[in-house]
């Protein structure tokens, strides 16, 4: 996101707190890359090694800097680490985004973009999901939080007039990825020749999106505030717009991928077979996604680009490239 804000020349404040829930050493590689490309880029670059958590370091941020415009992407990520640690997800999800909304509020932002997850939809097996459809039952603790952060954004729209835009994120991969995500674990079981876990014994599906397409997508939502819906029925209230500043989206590929198809193409990008060990599906895990991204490209014309086939060659390329292994 960053990459894309500055190649568009835009004053970037990048906070990080770098914490060790997987490899730091991945996450100051990525801050490597951009100081590296920084020549190619109109934009001012600064980063700040920070935990929403720190209040006070926080609002010192937005004194010094004032940003305009804040997109929120930190998070407590995962739904099985969840399990085991819940803790790290209401200091995160919950103190560190009630601390920015109240920056954002105290220090006059104009618009807060802020990353929610296909993993509200919860129980709902309704597919493709809507954002006109109930989310009221997760299954999962990060499913809870990220639909907390949805009300509580939409709260302090309506009490400070703050524009708020969320964004339900659909299994973002690409380059650059979590090591904890299917194709970083996938593809490093396949080239070490160890066994990956196929859950559900692979009867899943998900909406697999490109990270240069949620990248777009977001960068086209920072370009346009999101505002009250003048047709709003608060008798027959619609969840996906408000009488608030308030927009809820889907942002996904809106091509469901079979489990196994996903690990299919991955072999053939790494031109080695995968040790499947087949296993039930694990607790808060759901067995399909699909996003309707109608009313996102209704919005600001967000159109996914990226084909399976395309993403994981190119996520396979930078694997190959960053972790070293030869192509022979």
């Amino acid at each position: 996101m960053s990459h894309r804000l500055l190649k568009a020349g835009n004053r970037v404040v990048g906070i990080d707190n770098l914490n060790s829930y997987y490899s730091p050493s991945l996450k100051k590689s990525r801050l490597e890359h951009i100081n590296n490309k920084l020549s190619d880029y109109s934009g001012d670059w600064s980063f700040l090694e920070l935990s929403l958590e720190d209040y006070e370091s926080l609002t010192e941020i937005f004194e010094k800097h004032s940003p305009t415009i804040v997109v929120n992407l930190a998070a407590q990520a995962g739904v099985r680490y969840s399990l085991e640690n819940p803790f790290s997800y209401v200091n995160s999800n919950l103190v560190g985004f009630v601390n920015l909304l109240e920056a954002c509020r105290l220090h006059d932002v104009e618009h807060l973009i802020y990353a929610s997850s296909s993993s509200v939809y919860g129980g709902n097996t309704n597919l493709p999901f809507v954002e006109d459809q109930p989310v009221n039952h997760p299954i999962s603790l990060y499913a809870a939080t990220k639909k907390s952060n949805e009300l509580m954004a939409h709260t302090y729209s309506h009490l400070y007039n703050l524009p708020s835009t969320g964004l339900r994120f659909f299994t973002v991969y690409g380059p650059w990825g979590r090591p904890d995500m299917a194709p970083m674990i996938f593809a490093k079981s396949i080239l070490n020749c160890k066994p990956i876990i196929v859950n559900n014994f692979g009867k899943m599906k998900r909406d697999f999106t490109y990270i240069e397409d949620v990248v777009e997508g977001i960068y086209l939502c920072s370009k346009k505030l999101a505002t009250s819906d003048d047709t709003f029925d608060s008798v027959l209230p619609n969840p996906s717009t408000s009488f608030a500043p308030h927009r809820i989206f889907n942002i996904g590929n809106s091509e469901p991928v079979e489990l196994l198809r996903f690990i299919e193409v991955l072999e053939n990008e790494l031109g080695m077979k995968a040790i499947k060990n087949f296993q039930p599906i694990p607790p808060g895990d759901v067995i399909a996604t699909a996003a309707d991204t109608k009313l996102l490209n209704d919005w600001v014309g967000f159109k996914p680009m990226t084909s399976i086939e395309k993403g994981i060659k190119h996520f396979a390329c930078w694997y190959k490239d960053y972790f070293d292994i030869s192509s022979e």
